[in-house]
């Protein structure tokens, strides 16, 4: 038997055995009947039974397991039997058997059958049905009795007798200690049916048991009810799970317990308490830490089963449970996380409970504690895996040594003047707390007891033990990348070498958890170091470290108004000392002091001349708290001189500045340089938690989504290193303002100053000087600056509309840019005149004179005085950087004669027509460009000015003839935007000719010409004899606009010059359609004639010498060419629509053609048009002469390049297209050509006449031409 059923069977004088809880607690099974025959088998039976794993399959659909069983084989004794209401599981049978070897009917009738019903009976009296009955059968026995019976005989008689209904209870074991296959068989069988009942017990025994375990929890709302009897029990069942090997089923048992115990609390805090609860509000008295190095606490077990326990005792025994059971999981980590999570919950739920904890004791047991899991942890685990697992155990480190600090504090360690006999005495009373030091550790040099008790005894070893454990645990939590974890720890370390008189130390952790708090911005951190480091920093004699530090503490507002003031006060103490004792200056970053946040310029674009005045308006806002005494503000400007910047005038600075003069600084928060402007903003969301029950609330929060994206740990931090020093930058520029009192809040400082030196000035630096204490804004950013111009003198002249109009007076405006010259009296600009473009002078004229800012100064009177060739215009006195405007009337005159325009444009005249063709084509004004040469006063090169004028008309002729008679229509086209009103308007004959008279058919009064009309004169040609070939004409005729009230008599008119060729009429066309012989309309679709009359008016003269003209013996011909075309598609021409013929040049000589035509459409159709071309052959040495019939044949005529652009050349074109179809089949031969005559030569009486046309009698459609 094993220890456990030993001690369960001992001292049975006793009511109630005490029951030895052990880690090889074993399920018991009780043996009944022959004690030696089951001694003998005890080895065999021990061995093999836990090899075969078993599947358990359990209630609640909890999913199957394989599981080895084992039991503890104890004799049988009533005592052993449960009794009523005991739910001890451990000491409860879960199977029992009886052994015999019986082989005689006589012996089993006499003692074992009688032994079998008693053994039953007893099991009946306690319920209990798990019960088995093994008869052993050996050969040996039957050797030496011969008349007994088979065996199956007993084993029949044992079954009828006990067995009626559960045969499978009676087992035979053949031979078992012999090695055959037969016992081999026997004894599978057998252990196969005893591993079968025991599971079959189990679950019904445990199923039970956990019935009756739920069915007391859920009584925990009955008054009486008490938490440490349900403790008990569920525990008997985590025990039972141990026992069987199943760990991760008993964990969850202590973990549904430690849940339960949590909710309590809980509801207590909330005001909803247990009375059970009160149990474990009595103070606390024993502070050891947890024992984790016994398998089970047994003196802590008892104190909870007799309700004794105070909350650490549950706490301490519950964790070291799951200890075990976690650390038989495998599964040490997960150990240290837990106790992290226990350790802190204990320090809540003591406050919770209000539970009296003497000063320091919870400091004590949560330091006892860490050491005691972190050695509990080692003791199960090789250093590789400890090394590789540190993040799991830092926090247990770092606990500790949080711990160990508090109690250093607490116990004077930590004092200058070390502990006094207070500090002492809780000294005693907490090493008292801790008791005696338990066995196990005992032997241990480094037990959690005896650092402890080591780290209180003095003052030395307390700075050698906490020392240790800090730079371990900074050490650890740098390894795994907490730096942020590291920094606390070394901020604590500060503070202690500060304790301690130690800042040297205490400034590298100061500074490093400072820089870590400004790189991740968190406010409240950054303003308690800056606190610290200040101390440090003083008691070093930092003197300018302390002062920037505690200028940025003095802007603090996290920090309290006494505290900013008497920071502040610090600072300036210092300034009015150091300015009495003549020190060194101390230079500081502004930030801290004040900040920039606008800067305004007057003027606003920031854009000053040579000698002219700027101001400059800084808006600071001081973080002080109380208002300061400043010395002198100062900017530091730098001056630069860019390439060609001396010619910049102050327009393209204009252009180029911006037009508020407002510049807007960032905001930055004191002393967060590198602030987390880049980070996203937290992403706050409230939570709550119901109670399942009756959805009341439990607890609210507020959880934050995205700590992963603000909790990010800076890579490099390079960029966040502060320059080592401040430099200030030495410059001959510098603006200042002295004696200022800044206070709290926005104050605006204005700087004036007069610009010496043309150039670029940067504003680099910012400068605040409080004594000896200097505040200086290294970079002004964004940049800032403004511009001195030293400006030339400049005129611009320009229309004051968006074109000036030839002919009448325009309004033009003199803009005199002063730049750096000053006028003087006497100054005038002198213009050359122009015959062309007169200066029209109105005794009313005014000069305005403007400051650079276009701010009115002055007018005064413009005094113009006029020469043959000068026009001089005196300038009003004005100072350098003004400006001077006037306006003056020029009139360009259109009429002027050609030679004097030549002598004023001569480089210009044909870039002038050109533009003009192209203008007239695109029916837009034409313009010429009038020059004016001005002298001015400041220099002695003249500047030559030109003035675009736009023609505000276009004129185009025309030649009409009526038979012999001529007329010249002359159109005149409006194309400006105003309104004119004509009058005188004539035509002249350049030539003078006295045979030719010019009569006008227009009349006399005067006529408005409308914005983009026209209007048409018309004269006829008369004349006595013979006239030249070509005519010269010049038209003309006066113009004003409507408006006016002033008549300009004097004006010259718009003239339009022209020359009318080849005008005389040489021939006289007639055209007659004769309808079908018979009928006397023609028909649509019948063929009618055409009859084409061409007769001569006049006899040979000049223009009729040319290639065509034949002469022979005094008889001259010439040829001609006639087309027949219909454009209208009203007429078919049936057969040629053309031909040659041979003219006599005589007058009245006439030729006839006859062709045929066909209407096609009914109504009065117009004439079908005849054209008159002449007939030039073609001139060819060795060319082949063609007769006129071949070429008419072919139809290949070219056309003359000089056909007239009012000819109607359609059908000739439609020729051309066949040109280069044909022009294969003739390669090589002469091509005769085509010269149309000049507008007027050929006079076609026919044309606008009509001929009626009547449907056919048998058109079912009738369509009708009306034109």
């Amino acid at each position: 038997m094993d220890p456990a059923a030993a001690a369960a069977a001992e001292e049975e004088g006793r009511e109630k055995p005490p029951v030895i809880y052990t880690m090889e607690n074993k399920p018991i099974v009780t043996c009944a009947g022959d004690q030696n025959l089951f001694t003998s088998l005890y080895p065999t039976l021990s061995q093999q039974l836990p090899r075969e794993p078993m599947e358990w399959r359990r209630s609640y659909g909890r999913a199957p397991k394989m599981i080895h069983l084992e039991s503890n084989f104890v004799q049988f004794k009533e005592e052993l039997l449960p009794k009523e209401g005991n739910k001890a599981l451990l000491t409860f049978p879960f199977l029992h058997i009886y052994w015999t070897e019986c082989c005689d009917t006589e012996v089993y009738k006499t003692t074992v059958k009688d032994d079998i019903t008693k053994w039953q009976n007893v099991l009946k009296a306690h319920n209990s049905v798990d019960w088995l009955i093994v008869v052993v059968e050996s050969d040996a026995k039957k050797k030496n009795k011969t008349n007994i019976l088979p065996r199956t005989s007993i084993v029949d008689k044992i079954r009828n007798d006990f067995c009626n209904k559960q045969s499978d209870r009676c087992v035979v074991l053949s031979d078992p200690l012999k090695d055959s296959s037969r016992s081999q068989e026997s004894w599978n069988a057998f252990l196969t049916k005893l591993r079968t009942l025991l599971l079959m017990s189990f679950t019904k025994n445990l199923g039970k048991f956990e019935d009756d375990m739920r069915t007391l929890r859920e009584k925990r709302t009955e008054p009486g009810w008490s938490f440490c009897e349900y403790f008990m029990v569920q525990e008997e069942l985590a025990f039972v799970f141990e026992m069987l090997q199943q760990f991760e089923d008993a964990l969850v048992q202590y973990d549904e317990l430690d849940a339960l115990f949590s909710q309590y609390v809980v509801n207590f805090g909330a005001g909803d308490g247990a009375n059970w609860l009160t149990f474990f509000c009595q103070p606390v008295r024993s502070w050891n830490g947890l024992i984790l190095r016994k398998p089970i606490d047994m003196e802590k077990r008892e104190l909870i089963q007799n309700q004794e326990a105070t909350l650490l005792d549950l706490r301490s025994y519950l964790f070291s449970r799951q200890c075990t059971l976690l650390i038989f999981l495998q599964r040490p980590w997960e150990v240290s996380q837990r106790a992290l999570e226990l350790l802190h919950n204990c320090v809540q739920e003591l406050k919770l409970l209000e539970v009296s904890v003497p000063p320091g004791a919870l400091d004590c047991w949560v330091f006892l504690s860490c050491l005691e899991v972190l050695q509990r942890i080692e003791g199960c685990c090789d250093r590789a895996q400890i090394d590789a697992n540190v993040s799991h155990t830092v926090g247990l480190w770092s606990y500790a040594t949080e711990k160990l600090k508090s109690l250093g504090y607490l116990c004077g360690l930590v004092s200058e003047k070390g502990p006094n006999s207070e500090d002492l005495n809780r000294t005693v009373d907490l090493l008292a707390g801790l008791g005696a030091e338990r066995p196990e550790t005992a032997n241990a040099s480094q037990s959690p007891y005896k650092k402890l008790k080591e780290a209180l005894s003095s003052v030395e070893a307390f700075e050698k033990h906490y020392l240790d454990l800090s730079h371990a645990t900074i050490e650890m939590y740098t390894n795994i990348g907490r730096i942020r974890s590291a920094k606390l720890v070394g901020k604590d370390l500060a503070e202690f070498y500060m304790r301690k008189k130690g800042p040297q130390k205490a400034e590298i952790y100061l500074q490093g958890a400072l820089k870590t708090y400004l790189a991740e911005g968190w406010a409240l951190l950054v303003t308690h170091t800056r606190k610290q480091l200040a101390e440090c920093q003083k008691h070093l004699g930092q003197i300018e470290n302390y002062l920037q530090t505690s200028s940025l503490l003095a802007g603090d507002n996290h920090l309290t108004e006494d505290e900013r003031k008497s920071f502040c006060q610090e600072i300036l103490d210092f300034a009015n000392h150091q300015a009495e004792n003549q020190g060194q200056k101390v230079i500081l970053p502004m930030h801290s002091f004040a900040q920039l946040k606008t800067l305004h310029f007057d003027p606003p674009n920031a854009v000053v001349h040579v000698g002219g005045k700027l101001s400059i308006e800084l808006t600071l806002l001081s973080q002080m708290p109380i208002p300061v005494q400043v010395d002198q503000i100062a900017i530091h400007v730098h001056f630069s001189i860019e390439k060609n910047s001396y010619r910049k005038t102050a327009e393209w600075l204009t252009k180029h500045k911006t037009s508020n003069g407002v510049i807007s600084f960032p905001n930055e928060v004191a002393g967060f340089p590198f602030s987390r402007n880049n980070l996203p903003a937290l992403e706050l969301y409230e939570m709550y938690e119901r109670s399942p029950s009756d959805n009341s609330l439990n607890t609210a929060g507020i959880i934050c989504k995205n700590v992963h994206m603000l909790l990010r740990r800076q890579e490099s931090s390079s960029s966040l290193d502060l320059p080592s020093g401040v430099t200030l930058e030495d410059g001959a520029h510098v603006l200042k303002c002295s004696n200022l009192i800044l206070e709290p809040g926005v104050n605006k400082i204005t700087f004036n100053t007069q610009a010496k030196e043309p150039g670029t000035y940067t504003l680099r630096q910012l400068c605040t000087s409080v004594g000896k204490v200097q505040f200086v804004l290294l970079h002004i950013y964004p940049i800032v600056q403004y511009d001195v111009y030293s400006q030339e003198p400049q005129l611009k002249v320009e229309p004051m509309t968006d074109s000036l109009l030839a002919g009448i007076p325009q309004k033009v405006k003199f803009t005199v840019t002063t730049g750096h010259y000053t006028m003087k009296n006497g100054d005038a600009l002198q213009l050359s005149n122009a015959d062309a473009m007169p200066i029209l002078y109105h005794p009313e004229s005014k000069a305005v004179i403007y400051s650079n800012t276009r701010e009115k100064i002055s007018e005064s009177s413009l005094r113009i005085q006029s020469s043959e060739k000068i026009t001089s215009i005196s300038l009003p006195v004005a100072p350098a950087y003004h400006v001077i405007e006037f306006e003056l009337e020029v009139m360009y005159l259109p009429s002027a004669t050609e030679s004097a325009v030549e002598k004023e444009n001569a480089t210009n005249k044909e870039v002038h027509r050109k533009n003009k063709e192209k203008q007239k084509q695109d029916n837009c004004m034409a313009t010429v460009d009038q020059k004016v040469t001005i002298d001015c006063p400041w220099s002695i090169y003249s500047t030559i000015i030109a003035l675009t004028f736009c023609i505000p008309f276009n004129a185009k002729h025309s030649l009409l003839s009526a038979g012999k008679r001529k007329y010249v229509q002359v159109c005149v086209q409006n194309l400006s935007e105003l309104c004119f009103q004509l009058s005188d308007n004539s035509l002249k004959n350049s030539a003078d000719c006295t045979d030719l008279q010019l009569v006008p058919l227009n009349p006399e009064s005067q006529q408005v010409i409308y914005s983009k009309q026209s209007i048409f004169f018309v004269w006829e040609l008369k004349w006595t004899k013979e006239l030249p070939l070509s005519l010269q004409c010049l038209f003309s005729v006066s113009f004003c606009p409507a408006t006016s009230k002033e008549q300009s008599l004097t004006l010259k008119p718009f003239t339009y010059e022209f020359q009318v060729e080849n005008f005389f009429t040489l021939y006289h066309v007639k055209t007659e359609i004769f309808p079908p012989l018979g009928s006397e309309y023609c028909k649509t679709g019948s063929l009618c004639s055409l009859e084409v009359s061409i007769t001569r008016l006049v006899d040979l003269s000049e223009v009729d010498r040319d290639e065509a003209l034949t002469e022979s013996d005094g008889y001259c011909t010439t040829k001609l060419m006639y087309e027949v075309v219909d454009n209208s598609s009203n007429w078919a021409v049936c057969g040629k629509s053309s031909g040659v013929i041979s003219m006599p040049v005589a007058a009245r000589a006439t030729h006839k053609v006859h062709m045929e035509v066909m209407p096609l459409f009914a109504g009065y159709l117009p004439f079908p048009d005849v054209r008159l071309f002449k007939y030039l052959p073609h001139h060819s040495a060795h060319s082949m002469q063609l007769d006129a019939d071949s070429w008419i044949e072919n139809d290949n005529l070219s056309v003359d390049k000089n056909v007239d652009d009012q000819a109607e050349s359609s059908s000739i074109r439609s020729r051309g297209s066949l040109h280069s179809a044909a022009s294969g089949e003739h390669k090589g031969l002469p091509m005769p050509r085509l010269q149309s005559f000049s507008s007027g030569q050929v006079f076609n009486c026919s044309t606008g006449m009509q001929i009626l046309v009547i449907p056919s009698k048998d058109d079912h459609v009738l369509e009708v031409n009306i034109t």
